[in-house]
């Protein structure tokens, strides 16, 4: 009878979990066409059936294939990497506040990507495609030097102390790129301030093709992780009984996290919040599994950098606002609730 039991709520469980993703596969198709027709040059949907069948005007293919279809399908890469990576950084510190903005991996991508996009042009010999790796590079020394200031002897890793560790050095970089910002021409520093704030500036092919080969490598090796994290959430001992090499699976866990999250701030710039909110709206929706969790926050963080970005174009056109703020304004609030309901 409780094996019956059992099998009849992992069942209702799965069946929850598909229903979800279904509504949220639907939101995001329902975005994805909103989107479409949001910006200074509108397009009625007459006008976007017509273009996507290649019967429209140079204009309207100019505007959609060029435009904006480039920077909706960035949004979503970047929402659903973001949020994956998040989902690591909770699962392998057991922190329900852990995010890569928070951790500092964001910032020290950001700082190398910053560097390069200061003193050299996109066209430059340095192709566009290698804006990921250097992102990689930036982000996976943070994540050294937070791991190497956090850890202890005897203790490992603390996920209070791996937190605070990030927070402040974070703020060390951020405080060395305002710095160099200081230093640039008037052009380059309207360019870093709006990259800064988290303003899509990759909204072209060659930037969805630089981003697209790290996503569909790392989001299967990471869905192929979801046992893995699921023992990872218990204690190391307990782990460890259950036969899991902790620190060997959290720290391939951490690198795959650290990818994700380099790979989008070389396109996105710095677009904070996704990595926090994107996992905890996903656990309320399917249950911490990692079966479940893990699509299920891409889904989410996918609907969330879309919908930012179509607000922030829509809001105050002919103007933008760049996503980064309007994920802010959605996040810190969120981040100060979950501030007051976590113990300790």
């Amino acid at each position: 009878m409780q094996a019956i039991t059992a099998e009849s709520i992992e069942k209702k469980r799965r069946s929850r979990s598909i229903l979800v993703m279904s509504i949220l596969a639907v939101l995001i198709f329902t975005t994805f066409i909103i989107s479409m027709n949001t910006g200074v040059i509108k397009l009625t949907p007459k006008d976007l059936i017509m273009t996507l069948f290649g019967q429209g005007t140079d204009r309207q293919e100019l505007v959609l294939f060029q435009f904006r279809l480039p920077r909706i399908v960035i949004s979503m890469l970047i929402g659903a990497g973001l949020a994956l990576s998040g989902c690591i950084m909770q699962g392998i510190t057991r922190n329900a506040l852990a995010d890569p903005g928070l951790l500092g991996i964001n910032a020290g991508a950001g700082l190398v990507v910053m560097l390069y996009v200061s003193y050299f042009p996109t066209t430059a010999n340095v192709p566009v495609f290698f804006l990921p790796m250097l992102a990689f590079v930036g982000a996976a020394l943070t994540a050294f030097l937070i791991y190497v200031l956090a850890y202890k002897k005897h203790e490992g890793i603390m996920p209070t102390r791996l937190i605070l560790t990030g927070v402040a050095v974070a703020a060390g970089i951020s405080a060395a790129m305002i710095v160099l910002t200081l230093r640039l021409n008037p052009e380059k520093y309207q360019m870093v301030a709006t990259w800064l704030a988290g303003s899509i500036w990759g909204t072209n092919w060659k930037f969805v093709m630089a981003l697209l080969p790290w996503l569909l490598f790392l989001i299967p090796y990471v869905m192929t992780k979801a046992q893995t994290m699921n023992v990872l959430n218990l204690s190391d001992a307990t782990a460890r009984g259950l036969g899991a090499h902790v620190s060997r699976e959290q720290l391939k866990l951490l690198a795959a996290g650290v990818a994700l999250a380099a790979s989008c701030v070389a396109v996105s710039g710095g677009i904070g919040f996704v990595g926090l909110i994107g996992p905890h709206l996903a656990k309320r929706l399917v249950g911490p599994k990692h079966q479940g969790l893990l699509p299920a926050s891409a889904l989410v963080g996918a609907l969330l950098v879309l919908t930012a970005d179509t607000i922030g174009r829509w809001a105050i056109q002919p103007s933008e606002i760049p996503t980064g703020i309007v994920t802010a304004v959605i996040g810190a609030p969120y981040f100060l609730y979950l501030m007051t309901r976590t113990r300790g």
